[in-house]
């Protein structure tokens, strides 16, 4: 049992670095929508089409109710710390108990 509690100790692992990557490029495009980028600018291309698509779909939700304040990004952040503090925290815990060992 103890391989199958370190795989879910790896894949807690991998999603707990994606997921931050994740919210600092939120983090980057929403500092860089402050400023008028360079929209043909390659940087700028992979955040706004890396973002954008979930941005979007917040906002669809939500809608613009602040005004000329987009609050999607935020809203992105404080999601991704959710998952990582419920859900990473809760695939470690899984998986120690599987190995069988104390929890650290």
């Amino acid at each position: 049992m103890f391989i199958f509690g370190n795989l879910v100790l790896a894949v807690a692992n991998i999603l707990d670095i994606l997921l931050s990557i994740y919210m600092w490029v939120v983090i980057i495009a929403a500092l860089i929508s402050w400023v008028s980028p360079d929209p043909y600018n390659p940087i700028v291309r992979f955040l706004y089409s890396v973002t954008e698509p979930v941005f979007m779909r917040i906002r669809r939700v939500i809608g613009f109710g602040l005004g000329p304040i987009d609050i999607s990004p935020l809203i992105v952040i404080l999601a991704i710390i959710f998952t990582r503090r419920f859900l990473i925290n809760s695939l470690i815990e899984l998986g120690y108990k599987l190995k069988g060992g104390a929890f650290i």
